[in-house]
């Protein structure tokens, strides 16, 4: 499973120009799933993203988690994140999980960060979608679980 985590000051993503999801301050995640990712990894990783001290204090100092600033959470699919820039200049998706188990876990993922009280907006799996970002700091991070 990997994440890449955007600290923004707002994200949208869109849809055959429809805008589908839309926050401000808070995180934009690009997550994709891979072939062997379990229940575990997915928790541990929702764990780390809600414990993040990645948002300023008073002092400018990242310090805060998104809770403490009551920031939102943009969650996007992203299956191309798979691919490792090995084997040559075309892109291989092999590592992908399989498009039927990702969907039901990326459903799983966004239930479970609401379930811890985030509001979270999401893309459409599967769906060629436009992601719009202005990039806070720019802080940006690129977790493997």
């Amino acid at each position: 499973m990997k994440i890449v985590v955007q600290r923004v000051q707002e994200a949208s993503v869109s849809v055959e120009n429809e805008v589908i999801g839309a926050i401000g301050s808070g995180l934009l995640l690009l997550v994709c799933f891979e072939a062997g990712d379990d229940d575990t990894a997915l928790l541990k990783s929702i764990d780390k993203l809600t414990k993040l001290r990645i948002f300023d204090d008073a002092e400018g100092k990242m310090n805060l988690d998104i809770g403490a600033v009551k920031g939102e959470i943009l969650s996007v699919s992203q299956f191309t994140l798979s691919w490792d820039g090995t084997g040559g200049h075309r892109p291989s998706f092999e590592k992908s999980m399989a498009p039927q188990e990702a969907r039901l876990k990326y459903a799983l993922f966004n239930r479970e960060l609401r379930n811890r009280g985030f509001t979270v907006k999401e893309g459409k799996f599967g769906a060629f979608m436009k992601v719009a970002s202005i990039n806070d700091g720019p802080v940006t991070f690129i977790l493997d679980f």
